[in-house]
């Protein structure tokens, strides 16, 4: 199988979570049955949030160009990346090496059309708003972006999960619901630490976890014939 490398840490546990959930997608009967991966995990990629958001952080660009360039070095054939917002960065991840990068914003969007949702609710940090990082995607396929009226709740939830703290998963809850009120037909998970809480939502609306979709990129690109 070809060899995927995963820019990781942001966070750790959820990059930790990715590895589990590509383990548990391969029916393997042996070792050798599972999917082969080189795990870049760097928890010092500078934040996400405070370079978007806070509007003071350092570039996370630089960081991840190298990373991908180690992850060539190392012997990937394709890059996976277990954090919805960096995306923003994955121009300048792709122009840093020769390697395709398997695009979860993207592959999130195909999965999401196919299962006949048009108005999505996004549980997501802050950051995916205000960048429109999904916005290509979704328009490509006509779908609406729906978002939480008030960021504060989600975001005090994912930065209890970087904190190593548990986090009390109400205001997941409780905002879900909300978007469901205002008319969303499916409910998007699009921040990895959030993909930790998924058995918080509601069992009334069909949700989607972006880092299941990104599985199923990584497990696809493995086993495609070179």
């Amino acid at each position: 199988m070809r060899t995927i490398g995963i820019l990781g840490g942001m966070g750790p546990e959820a990059t930790i979570l990715l590895m589990q959930r590509v383990l548990v997608a391969v029916p393997a009967t042996d070792d050798a049955d599972h999917v082969p991966l080189i795990v870049h995990q760097n928890p010092q990629v500078p934040s996400r949030i405070a370079a978007l958001i806070d509007g003071g952080g350092a570039d996370p660009a630089p960081v991840l160009a190298r990373m991908a360039r180690d992850l060539q070095a190392a012997g990937a054939a394709a890059l996976a990346m277990p954090c919805n917002t960096a995306h923003v960065y994955a121009a300048a991840i792709t122009a840093a090496c020769d390697l395709p990068l398997l695009n979860m914003l993207e592959l999130t969007a195909a999965h999401l059309a196919a299962r006949g949702a048009r108005r999505i609710g996004l549980l997501a940090s802050p950051a995916i708003r205000v960048t429109g990082v999904f916005d290509p995607a979704f328009a490509a396929r006509g779908l609406q972006a729906i978002y939480p009226r008030d960021d504060a709740p989600i975001l005090s939830v994912i930065r209890a999960v970087k904190s190593g703290r548990s986090p009390d998963p109400a205001p997941l809850r409780d905002e879900a619901q909300a978007l469901v009120g205002g008319g969303c037909d499916h409910l998007l998970v699009a921040c990895t630490e959030l993909s930790l809480l998924t058995g918080a939502l509601p069992g009334a609306i069909p949700w989607t976890d972006s880092l299941d979709c990104l599985v199923a990129g990584i497990v696809a690109e493995a086993q495609r014939e070179w």
